[in-house]
């Protein structure tokens, strides 16, 4: 048995964009961080090709640091991307998945899914789902606001 997670998210601005604002180091630079109240570290590279990796380091301090490394498996700009994921927790802990992020056109912007499967456990997977998705598109909603002055239209 597989256990993955779909979730979606109307974002305020068109599919270019948010695949830009996604997958450009620089944009996630800020965009990771844009919610913090105290600056941590964000350290991100990327070889946005198939094949190429994406690599990204954050947390509070040096001692207390996540990590992710993507693979490119397949990419559609500006519509959908697709990669291997193998991240690790400050303890030690790592994981695998497989992530399909799609950016579909709507009348209020883009509507962007991400399809997670490869999850150990079922709350591993629920924790993602409620948390680290919900974060992330938070905070890559508030970067798109900030950047292109529109108002959120969360769903």
């Amino acid at each position: 048995m597989t256990l993955d997670l779909r979730v979606t998210r109307q974002l305020p601005a068109t599919p270019a964009e948010v695949f830009e604002a996604y997958t450009d180091a620089e944009k996630q630079k800020i965009w990771f961080s844009i919610l913090d109240e105290q600056p941590g570290i964000v350290e991100i590279d990327v070889d946005l090709r198939v094949g190429g990796q994406q690599t990204a380091v954050w947390g509070p301090s040096r001692d207390m640091l996540f990590r992710e490394t993507q693979t490119f498996l397949e990419i559609d700009r500006p519509h959908r991307l697709v990669t291997e994921s193998t991240g690790s927790t400050p303890d030690g802990m790592t994981m695998t998945t497989r992530i399909e992020v799609t950016f579909e056109a709507t009348d209020g912007g883009t509507l962007m899914t991400v399809v997670q499967s490869g999850f150990p456990t079922p709350e591993i997977r629920d924790f993602f789902a409620t948390e680290v998705m919900v974060g992330a598109f938070d905070r890559i909603e508030a970067y798109l606001v900030r950047t292109h002055g529109t108002e959120p239209t969360s769903v």
